[in-house]
């Protein structure tokens, strides 16, 4: 029934062709190896070969094929594994019919997709299995820190790279939180040890 409900909302748009459907992992590959299809809307939990496994194995079958993973999962172990495997967006069978379109189309073009009501657990869990602390900043925040590190006031940082003072406060802000440092002096020993001033 749910499959039905799914390919009736995507047929129904009229940029997009539904060309198959599987009942399980297994038929769901070689559905793809025989219609090279340019997006999968993969189950996580089917019966045969579950969908983290099946989504692996289109890939090889299927290079150019992208593939949505759906589930009612929120736990992030499953949007892990699956985006491990290969998957370029994650989407909860709870979600709107505007959000299965939105999520389709993103992955089609190429672009990745997570459904909102999971993206903080992903996130939480990213932070807690990422080694490289650096890895946890957007390239403006370690251009940020790397001024702060050389001694520039806020008024300066905005100045440089043309944003408003508050921006670099929240900036400021965040570098504090997602290093767990605490003032301007460790923010500066932090930047010395990982190479961003001399």
């Amino acid at each position: 029934m749910v499959r039905k409900g799914f390919q009736f909302i995507l047929s129904a748009q009229p940029d997009f062709e539904v060309v198959g459907e599987a009942s399980n992992g297994k038929d769901a590959v070689e559905l793809a190896r025989s219609l090279q299809p340019d997006v999968v809307v993969m189950d996580v939990s089917m019966p045969e070969l579950n969908g983290i496994e099946a989504t692996r194995r289109v890939g090889e079958v299927s290079p150019k094929a992208r593939v949505l993973a759906l589930s009612m999962h929120r736990d992030s172990v499953y949007v892990r594994e699956i985006l491990r495997a290969g998957a370029r967006g994650y989407i909860l069978k709870d979600a709107q019919e505007a959000e299965l379109l939105s999520a389709v189309r993103a992955v089609s073009k190429g672009d990745g997709y997570l459904s909102p009501a999971v993206s903080d657990a992903v996130l939480n869990d990213y932070r807690k299995h990422v080694t490289d602390p650096l890895d946890l900043l957007t390239a403006r925040e370690r251009e940020v820190l790397q001024h702060i590190a050389e001694g520039k006031t806020n008024k300066e940082i905005a100045g440089l790279l043309g944003l408003s003072v508050y921006t670099v406060e929240a900036h400021r802000g965040r570098l504090m939180e997602k290093l767990n440092l605490h003032s301007t002096g460790e923010l500066v020993r932090f930047a010395l040890r990982n190479g961003l001033i001399d």
